[in-house]
């Protein structure tokens, strides 16, 4: 996907759904509708009591879904029945404690099984990444790693060795949410990064509006739309469809 879209000199958009938000049986009909809407990517977040790198949005979302009962289980459900509707990339975003209560072999195997194509787990430094990585690599899934504008140069060359699917530039400092302005900060963060790998750069937390695209086009291979696609749905959760499909095509039209 990031090898089409270089070579058509396209940033790739990724949005970010929670699994069970609104309803858990609407999330594979809510990943179609934002491949439909020019989404490149899927990034599925697994609800999680403790989500430490997200903001008040998602972490509203995920509460929503943990008092209805969605699992790990569950979330792998999903992501299959998602499968069977589009081809687009699917990643799960997740923290490191569901994934060992669910296991590392057997979350790896269920994962690649049900059509994952790579897993970002924002709690994990890449230090201590080894045994998750030979466990995904194993079962073909990519592993995602975070760098951000605080980031030590040896912090940024650590997250860029140990990741395999791209890297993900935050683009403030601080949790997710959906912001006015990108931090002029991510721009030189891109270049460093750069410096480290050829593996593609992608930007989140915080990109809710088509400048911060435009800002991002020829600087960085993908955005990662989350909180402000989240705040669309909950805007009109009894259409949630629509509200993705009208917020993703009013951010990007699809080519």
């Amino acid at each position: 996907m990031f090898a089409r879209l270089r070579a058509e000199r396209r940033l790739a958009l990724i949005a970010y759904l929670t699994v069970g938000y609104p309803k858990l049986a609407l999330t594979p009909a809510l990943v179609e509708a934002a491949a439909g809407a020019g989404a490149e990517a899927i990034e599925l977040g697994i609800p999680f009591s403790d989500p430490l790198a997200d903001g008040r949005t998602i972490q509203a979302t995920s509460q929503l879904a943990l008092k209805a009962g969605v699992t790990v289980a569950h979330a792998l459900e999903a992501a299959k029945a998602a499968r069977a509707r589009t081809e687009v990339p699917l990643l799960f975003m997740t923290y490191l404690n569901p994934i060992l209560a669910f296991g590392l072999d057997r979350f790896c195997r269920a994962a690649h099984e049900a059509g994952v194509d790579g897993l970002i787990v924002p709690d994990l430094p890449p230090t201590e990444s080894a045994d998750l990585r030979k466990t995904a690599d194993n079962a073909g899934v990519d592993l995602v790693f975070f760098v951000a504008p605080t980031s030590s140069e040896a912090g940024i060359e650590a997250a860029c060795r140990a990741a395999t699917g791209f890297i993900y530039c935050i683009a403030v400092t601080g949790v997710t949410g959906a912001r006015a302005q990108l931090d002029p900060a991510v721009l030189p963060l891109i270049q460093l990064v750069r410096r480290h790998t050829a593996l593609p750069v992608v930007v989140g937390f915080g990109i809710s509006r088509p400048e911060h695209l435009a800002a991002l086009e020829g600087k960085a291979d993908g955005a990662i739309v989350a909180s402000a696609l989240l705040d669309a749905i909950a805007q009109g959760p009894d259409d949630a469809t629509a509200r993705v499909r009208e917020f993703l095509t009013g951010l990007r039209p699809p080519p």
